[in-house]
């Protein structure tokens, strides 16, 4: 039977170390350091002591950043193993850093696996592999928001030179990277998927100005990891454009999809935090004369819960299993639909956990506001939930042809008269023995 919802015997192992390993080791880092950038900060040297030693053991378990293929120098465990790893790891702020698959890093290695010359592989993708470099993706525009066509950050070519003027908005990690990989436009004559390219700009380089430093919801104004970027008359060799003039787009598509993927596992572990957190309330809270496990109410909550949570896991581990399978088109759609369930579970699950804990929920004793406050996040991130939804409808849509005449006039008698046909043997017969 080709269906099978258990996993490889020899890669449980390696998810029972991970889990036991992100218990233990990891996730008391998240109650020690609560700064939000502090697990991105390499240059801070207490967060490098005490992760440094976690990394290596991690190494050793051949486990640090697993989301390269083979033939890019990773374990290729596919993503299904990848999603199943990624929903241990989501558990805890910390733990892609100390595995090595922290975004943007994991997306933006596979940007220079994928195209980088040898040289900058060498500079950038090994030190970046290693852990011992940050990097940032500067796409998005702060007027274009996900209209590309809208994109007015550009480059043009002077001599064997690139100059990159403009501004991007939530270049994440920007003020700490060692490199960045901007998406501009490099022919504003053609269409804009066929005139913008990528390209890699070491963060040293003059001319590049933060103009503030936006963070997420409830970081303090002015404190977060999530730059607006001003490229002033930045200059960097020509050899530096990842990809062909023009490829922009595509060179994108290489790190999204899988990324997507893996955010989605990792809200998996978010909601069932939460659950858990839902269900210890409900059996430990007493409220007129008995706990809130025996109301009703409460019941269908935690029941609700659970279903969407297990419904959605299975829904991203079909996605990551057509990514495995290499058809691009059912990928996208799955990956797309991931995209847009993934913000309303969270909101949904989330919210009803912190209801249930009442005043306790809202405050920052708990996790849970904070835990909420992502889900407008994850509809935004890496393409608002609009874009995907209509990416999915028109993917939907290709299985199927319109039919010829009107309904139901001229069509449904038709099928009703071919089915009656079909069936007439067996209908006179039942008929006649009535």
């Amino acid at each position: 039977m080709a269906w099978d919802f258990e996993t490889d015997p020899e890669f449980q192992e390696k998810l029972d170390w991970v889990d036991e390993f992100v218990r233990e080791e990891v996730e008391p880092l998240d109650y020690a350091f609560r700064e939000p950038g502090a697990p991105f900060d390499r240059r801070n040297p207490v967060y490098k002591k005490i992760t440094d030693p976690l990394k290596e053991e991690v190494r050793k378990r051949g486990l640090w950043a697993c989301h390269l293929g083979p033939e890019l120098g990773g374990q290729g465990f596919g993503q299904v193993n990848l999603a199943l790893m990624n929903e241990i790891l989501g558990r805890s702020n910390w733990a892609p850093n100390v595995f090595g698959t922290a975004a943007p890093d994991t997306g933006n290695a596979e940007i220079l696996a994928h195209y980088g010359t040898e040289a900058q592989k060498k500079r950038y993708l090994q030190p970046l592999l290693d852990g011992e470099m940050v990097s940032c993706f500067s796409m998005t525009e702060p007027h274009a928001g996900a209209d590309p066509k809208e994109f007015i950050c550009s480059g043009h070519k002077e001599g064997n030179e690139w100059v990159i003027n403009g501004d991007k908005y939530f270049s994440s990690h920007a003020e700490f990277a060692d490199f960045i990989i901007a998406m501009v436009v490099t022919d504003p004559d053609v269409p804009v998927y066929q005139g913008t390219s990528m390209i890699l700009i070491p963060r040293e380089t003059p001319g590049i100005e933060i103009i503030r430093r936006a963070g997420l919801p409830g970081e303090p104004l002015g404190e977060g990891h999530h730059p607006h970027l001003r490229y002033n008359n930045v200059r960097v060799p020509e050899e530096n454009l990842l990809g062909g003039p023009g490829q922009g787009f595509a060179v994108a598509q290489t790190r999204l999809g899988g990324g997507r993927i893996h955010h989605a596992m990792r809200t998996i572990a978010t909601t069932r935090r939460a659950l858990q957190m839902m269900c210890e309330r409900a059996l430990s809270r007493h409220t007129q004369g008995e706990i809130l496990a025996k109301k009703q109410m409460v019941q269908e909550k935690i029941a609700q819960t659970f279903i969407e949570i297990e419904q959605f896991r299975l829904l991203v581990l079909y996605a990551a299993w057509w990514c495995d399978k290499g058809d691009r088109d059912k990928a996208r759609t799955y990956i797309a639909a991931v995209k847009v369930q993934m913000a309303e579970v969270l909101h949904d699950v989330v919210r009803r956990a912190l209801h249930l804990h009442g005043a306790l929920g809202c405050s920052n004793e708990m996790p849970l506001s904070g835990m909420w406050a992502m889900s407008p996040v994850m509809a935004i991130a890496d393409g608002p939930t609009e874009v995907h939804i209509v990416t999915v409808a028109k993917q939907v849509l290709k299985q199927y042809q319109p039919y010829e005449g009107l309904w139901p006039n001229e069509f449904l008698p038709d099928k009703v008269a071919a089915a009656k046909a079909k069936f007439a043997e067996f209908i006179e017969h039942n008929v006649s023995n009535n």
